[in-house]
């Protein structure tokens, strides 16, 4: 009888102790201070982002009273698709190994480390100082070719992903990729980013409201997203409760018969 109890005490220990608890599967969970429908205001304090080697730009120049000069300027933009990577990526401006662009007539143009806005004042300035006159009405824009992400770790889409917008937050980053299963760590979601002296990692728990303060919580192109997979996965006792209750009977059932047939030897 003390051996059934005893057992039956280690299957109750194990099925609690491998099932994954609902918190740590939930994103973005309210604090017990915070009330139902509450507003809450996003502080966006994330640096202005600094551009790197192999980044691909969009660079796009009008000046309505002088559309034939313009024309220069534009020809490897005439054909890109916005909406196609691998256009922007032929047609693009790719930074160079050197942290260069070559732009039609401007030459060279050093890129690597300035902000979109400062390249773009830099362009600008160029372009008003060589070849158009102050009443030319020029107006540059310059924009990234994507929001370029990685996916790694207990995920459900590894790999490189793009999202066509200047703003996107880790939780959209992830739900573009597939999602992050039962198995997956939510509590401890790595960034590893890229800045210009080196390469930092940060830790975000997407399973608190408060991660939205972070000033992490919009990533950056190049980022590399990690989520670890949570303890259960290793042990691989299930990841719910009834997943769990049919291995460990299954190994319960197996330990008893060979206890049996051993002490009727």
């Amino acid at each position: 009888m003390r051996t059934v109890l005893g057992l039956l005490i280690v299957v109750l220990v194990l099925m609690v102790s491998s099932c994954v608890p609902t918190r740590d599967i939930t994103y973005l969970q309210e604090s017990p201070t915070v009330k139902n429908d509450s507003l809450i205001t996003i502080q966006k304090v994330q640096p202005p982002y600094r551009l790197q080697i192999n980044d691909v730009l969009s660079i796009q120049i009008k000046a309505p009273y002088d559309p034939e000069l313009v024309s220069m300027f534009n020809v490897s933009n005439a054909n890109t698709d916005t909406n196609s990577s691998g256009g922007l990526y032929f047609s693009g401006y790719t930074i160079d190994q050197h942290g260069d662009i070559r732009v039609p007539q401007l030459g060279k143009i050093k890129a690597l480390g300035l902000t979109l806005e400062e390249l773009r004042e830099l362009i600008e300035k160029r372009l008003l100082t060589e070849y158009f006159k102050e009443n030319a009405d020029l107006f540059v824009t310059v924009r990234l070719g994507g929001l370029r992400y990685v996916m790694a770790g207990e995920v459900n889409g590894a790999g490189e992903q793009t999202i066509y917008r200047d703003q996107v937050s880790i939780i959209e980053a992830i739900a573009n990729s597939g999602g992050v299963p039962i198995t997956g760590d939510l509590t401890n979601v790595r960034i590893v980013r890229q800045y210009p002296d080196g390469v930092k990692v940060h830790h975000l728990d997407l399973t608190q409201l408060d991660v939205i303060y972070s000033p992490y919580y919009y990533i950056q192109p190049n980022d590399m997203i990690m989520v670890d997979p949570l303890p259960q996965k290793s042990l691989g006792t299930g990841t719910t409760g009834l997943a769990s209750f049919t291995t460990i009977i299954s190994v319960l059932t197996t330990l008893v018969t060979t206890v049996l047939f051993f002490t009727r030897l």
